[in-house]
């Protein structure tokens, strides 16, 4: 029988549930168990796919094309196990799911109710993963914070599938704050206490607390804790300031954190979980070797968790070539032709950064244009590619006001183009083209050379493709087309012969990337802007 584990949060956001989910699953992973995570979201969008990444930061997309939360990345990261639609739920999908039942009829004129039509629905998407046969354990992190007024219905849905599964089948870890008041020098535990009764007011007590810290918490406040909020001392788990998010689940091992899990389910510990290759990513990305510095190029900079895959992925690469990348945030609404130098001239590498609309395209444009002509690594993903097709375009085919349609509907050369199958789409949310797709690359290219095999699959999330009309004047100018969609021959990866490094993806490689398997396009991109480096130190 699957068996369920439930991660709550109070006290304040931003805590890393999504961190120690995914922490937690690595560890009953590393012991032998087959483990998979899922997030509740209490907003009311169908998903965040038409959310501003300002509103809630990175939108992740799944193999199966599911527009999802942020912290799916986070799992897939840890566990290198692809996630899927049933991974992520939200408030709008729930209510949509129950209201096309009523219009349908199903409920036989009855009342639709909260409870118990909402909760149902909520533990039927609870119960999804652990019915399909798959895994040993179904962590669910519940999003919010507990006590808002949005994520009452699936607290609510957690008391009551904690109560019909049974003692040993499902349990609730809380996730809470230990604040340090430095005007009292000492760490407070009264807004755990606090959370807990909140939670405790909805029917749920904790089994195991994990205790948010910047400071150890001592033998007497964790007895301290357990005896106020009725859990076993040893149910009270340290989660202090780590490093880095990759070290947080060997803090959780120390902590005896999935031990004690497996003790409350009636599990066997089975092996202690192999930790070197973990252990053996921690080395490299602890101690570098060498060190490059990118500048990412984007619409929305402020916020770095917009492009959170993309940073980890650096990470990922970064650790493979013991190099330390320090990644520089240039908002493209800042990059003028008159000052593209100054902004980039001491960077070791470029990427161009995904996004939508045309705001910050023209600073997109004119950074392409100086990492071309002065042999800097370039790294374009989705409209960062796009922006590279237009640029070549514009400066060195002489197609004077070449441009997409998605800026400019009368441009008299659509270098980029609406893809055939979205010309009729008139709904915003989840109609994109999403999820994998095949890719056929040419060998004898740079990237064959970084992939080293000829089909792969890669996630995307567009509406528009390059125009192959234009593909002949583009190839035999010098930039080839060397990935291509066997199926609509949809141009995937454009790079151009005569350059260290200058590749374009109409996919997002960062998507896929994870400790165990980092992305061979970023892999390249890292070495690439080491090559760069020592090109500097020569001269």
């Amino acid at each position: 029988m699957t068996k369920y584990i439930f991660v709550t949060g109070g006290v304040t956001s931003s805590l890393g549930k999504g961190i120690i989910s995914a922490s937690l699953a690595k560890l009953l992973q590393a012991r032998g168990y087959r483990v998979t995570i899922q997030k509740f979201d209490p907003y009311i969008n169908i998903d965040p796919g038409t959310l501003n990444p300002y509103e809630h930061g990175e939108c992740f997309v799944t193999e199966d094309g599911a527009e999802t939360d942020l912290d799916l990345g986070h799992y897939e990261r840890f566990l290198n196990v692809p996630t899927s639609q049933a991974n992520n739920i939200t408030t709008g999908r729930i209510y949509q799911n129950v209201i096309n039942k009523e219009r349908q009829g199903e409920f036989l004129g009855k009342t639709v109710q909260v409870v118990p039509h909402i909760t149902d629905e909520i533990k039927r998407n609870m119960r999804i993963l652990g019915e399909s046969g798959d895994y040993d354990i179904v962590i669910t992190e519940i999003g919010g914070t507990v006590g808002d007024i949005e994520s009452l219905p699936f607290v609510e849905a957690v008391r009551q599938f904690k109560w019909e599964a049974g003692n040993n089948n499902a349990l609730v870890i809380h996730l809470t704050l230990v604040p340090y008041l430095a005007a009292a020098g000492e760490l407070k535990t009264k807004p755990t206490q606090h959370s807990v009764k909140a939670l405790l007011e909805y029917g749920i007590q904790p089994d195991i607390l994990v205790c948010r810290t910047e400071h150890p918490i001592s033998q007497d406040i964790r007895r301290k804790i357990a005896l106020f909020c009725n859990v076993n001392i040893n149910a009270v788990i340290e989660s202090i300031d780590a490093p880095s998010i990759y070290d947080v689940h060997l803090l959780m091992y120390k902590e005896q954190l999935d031990k004690t899990v497996l003790s409350k389910l009636k599990l066997p510990t089975k092996a202690e979980p192999s930790m070197e290759s973990w252990k053996d990513f921690l080395g490299r990305l602890k101690n570098p070797t060498s060190e490059v510095k990118i500048g990412l190029v984007g619409k929305y900079v402020e916020l770095p968790d917009a492009y959170k895959s993309i940073t980890e992925a650096f990470i990922h690469a970064g650790a493979k070539n013991e190099c330390k990348v320090r990644v520089e945030y240039i908002p493209s609404e800042s990059v003028f032709a008159d000052n593209v130098k100054e902004k980039l001239g001491h960077l070791d590498g470029v990427l161009v950064a995904p996004g939508f609309g045309s705001r910050g395209i023209e600073g997109k444009i004119d950074a392409i244009k100086y990492v071309r002509e002065n042999n800097i690594p370039f790294f374009g993903i989705c409209l960062g590619m796009q922006c590279c097709v237009i640029e070549f375009g514009r400066n060195v085919l002489g197609l004077t006001g070449a441009n997409t349609t998605e800026i400019d509907e009368n441009t008299l050369h659509p270098v980029i183009n609406m893809m055939e199958d979205q010309k009729n789409v008139t709904e915003k949310g989840g109609t994109m083209r999403l999820g994998a797709y095949p890719c056929d690359i040419k060998k004898g290219t740079k990237a064959f050379a970084a992939y080293g095999k000829q089909h792969i699959s890669e996630r995307h999330r567009h509406r528009y493709e390059f125009n192959n009309a234009y593909l002949a004047q583009y190839e035999a100018a010098g930039m080839i087309a060397s990935g291509i969609n066997p199926e609509s021959n949809l141009v995937e990866i454009v790079e151009l012969k005569n350059h260290p490094f200058f590749i374009g993806g109409q996919f997002h490689p960062e998507l896929k990337s994870t400790v165990a398997n980092p992305h061979p396009l970023f892999i390249k991109f890292v070495a690439a802007a080491m090559e760069q480096v020592k090109k500097k130190a020569t001269k």
